[in-house]
């Protein structure tokens, strides 16, 4: 095999903390554990790209039998300045004792507790926010109290 080239790297781009309501328990079916959380509220903050999260999104939560739940969410936020950007992301969530305890109480946890990292996808038709669609991007999150998540969202260069 031929040489590999230099190695993508990351580069922070903004963070975010979206407000989930308490979990709907949809029970163990097909296709695992399901736990869907309305997404009601939330701020993204970074030098590019802030504003609010609005109602209306959530996550599609499904806890697997390999110790970790697939996360599958997708909300909208409206940036300070008026555009409106679609977000969708995959991931995963290692379900360590930490995590598990955290998702019993609505409780925190640190972002090295457990492997938790997404796949952001972002969508918008507004030119000043072009970028953003072709961008790829990786998150790291963690829980703080009350079903509020955190991400740092990097940009893949």
């Amino acid at each position: 095999m031929g040489p590999h080239g230099k190695a993508p790297e990351l580069v922070y781009e903004f963070s975010y903390r979206a407000q989930l309501k308490p979990p709907v328990d949809v029970g163990a079916g097909p296709f695992g554990h399901r736990m869907v959380f309305e997404v009601i509220e939330g701020v993204v903050e970074g030098e590019r790209l802030s504003g609010i999260i609005l109602t209306g999104g959530g996550e599609w939560f499904s806890i697997q039998a390999d110790g970790f739940g697939r996360i599958d969410v997708r909300f909208q936020m409206t940036t300070q300045d008026g555009a409106n950007i679609y977000f969708q992301y995959y991931g995963l969530l290692e379900l360590n004792e930490t995590t598990m305890a955290a998702l019993g109480t609505a409780g925190p946890t640190d972002f090295e507790d457990h492997y938790f990292r997404t796949s952001p996808r972002l969508e918008t038709g507004d030119p000043r926010y072009a970028w953003v669609n072709q961008t790829m991007f990786v998150g790291k999150g963690h829980a703080l109290p009350g079903f509020l998540i955190e991400y740092d969202v990097y940009r893949v260069t």
